[in-house]
């Protein structure tokens, strides 16, 4: 009987576990899937029991998690370092993104700011409070649902600029994609993979994340708008 792998991971690094698991499954013959769902749903499941054999989210999720007992810390590996991304509508005016001072103009401008409620958003937030231009931009942000892209909210107009994990901004349609947001305030964040406590084919996890960290996965990675990590 062959080994199928079930997984869990956020929306961020949805295309390229997908690709990843079809390439592993390729050249290895072990069937690896993965759900795809808002960062904060996957960490709710994994807390309440549901049994995975992989799960891939925020290098701090995870860390919680393990924490929690429900992953083995000692198999866990770092896959992607993921920037932040700005989008605005298609066919709008795109406003200059070059600089820290060019962003926050941006912010103070645009009539509704889109940002996602995973570890970016939380960043994002803090952000602006370090600009000190909270209070005047609050009404006018506009959280994503859990598993709700950011750049679906920018091209149905819910949003005039949208901030996201530039992995889930690359390839929307409707959007046009400024660019990554300037090193001086870049929200970088890891994700990370560990196999499930319970799960019966440990062997087959192990190997597989030894393939997602691996050299020949790094052009993916890139493609997909991350860096090894």
């Amino acid at each position: 009987m062959s080994t199928s792998l079930k997984g869990i991971c956020s929306m961020a690094t949805r295309g390229l576990l997908v690709e990843l698991a079809a390439a592993y499954e390729e050249r290895f013959g072990v069937t690896a899937s993965f759900e795809a769902v808002g960062g904060v749903e996957a960490a709710k499941r994994v807390a309440a029991g549901e049994r995975f054999d992989v799960v891939a989210l925020a290098s701090e999720a995870l860390d919680k998690l393990i924490a929690a007992g429900h992953l083995d810390g000692g198999e866990k590996v770092d896959l992607v370092r993921s920037g932040v991304g700005v989008a605005v509508r298609a066919g709008a005016a795109h406003p200059d993104i070059a600089s820290e001072e060019a962003v926050r103009r941006a912010v103070l401008a645009a009539p509704s700011i889109g940002y996602s409620t995973g570890p970016s958003g939380v960043a994002l937030v803090a952000l602006f409070e370090r600009w000190g231009i909270a209070d005047r931009v609050e009404s006018r942000l506009v959280r994503a649902a859990p598993g709700v892209p950011v750049g679906a909210m920018v091209a149905k107009g819910e949003a005039a600029l949208g901030f996201q994990q530039l992995s889930e901004l690359i390839g929307v349609e409707g959007i046009d994609l400024l660019g990554p947001l300037p090193a001086e305030i870049q929200i970088v964040s890891v994700f990370s993979a560990a196999p499930g406590v319970e799960t019966p084919h440990a062997g087959a996890v192990r190997a597989l994340l030894a393939f997602m960290t691996s050299r020949a996965c790094d052009e993916a990675k890139r493609r997909h708008g991350m860096e090894p990590a």
